[in-house]
Parts: structure tokens; sequence; C-alpha cells
């Protein structure tokens, strides 16, 4: 997985799953700072309520 192709999906869809969620905190550590603006970016739309956690369905 990627934070940016993640990034994309959640502005796409406004969900962020609690895996995803477990994903970034994981691998953190090994973020440039461009993939930590962007971890950050996913939080600050979290607290704005512009994504939120929660599950994809299946078709």
């Amino acid at each position: 997985m990627e934070i940016g192709t993640l990034f994309l999906k959640c502005n796409l869809t406004g969900i962020i799953t609690f895996s995803e969620l477990n994903w970034i905190t994981t691998y953190q550590s090994n973020f440039t700072r461009l993939e930590e603006s962007i971890a950050i970016k996913l939080g600050r739309m979290l607290d704005a309520g512009s994504i939120n956690i929660g599950c994809h369905l299946n078709s």
C-alpha cells in the first residue's frame, strides 16, 4: 500500500478503514516528509469530518 494511493481513495470514497489507519501507524516511522504531510492531512480530514472511519461494502 502507498499513502498517496490511500489518500486518493479516501478522498474519492470519504471512508478510511481501521486496517488502513493501522497501516499508517505501523509504517509512519518509515515515511518521507511528503508521506508524513499526507498522513497529517488525512488526520485533519478525519477531524473535520471530511472523511469517516468505516468499511467498504462490496457491490
